[in-house]
């Protein structure tokens, strides 16, 4: 049975969502974060953000300065 809102991820055994891998490139996101180019890795902007999920980090990118 799908679960609504895992937006393509699914749980794992202990009911954790899974994350999206770190090497995820910006460019191959669903939508990718402008403020960062497209070929950097979903781990080098959870590092320059401070945050864990794609969604948290699209919202404190919003907030960095634009280079």
């Amino acid at each position: 049975m799908k679960q609504p809102g895992l937006d393509g991820r699914h749980r794992d055994r202990d009911g954790e969502i899974r994350e999206k891998r770190g090497d995820t490139l910006n460019q191959n996101l669903p939508k990718p974060i402008t403020q960062f180019g497209p070929r950097v890795t979903l781990a080098e902007m959870r590092k320059a953000t401070g945050k864990i999920s794609e969604a948290a980090v699209r919202r404190a990118a919003a907030k960095l300065p634009k280079k």
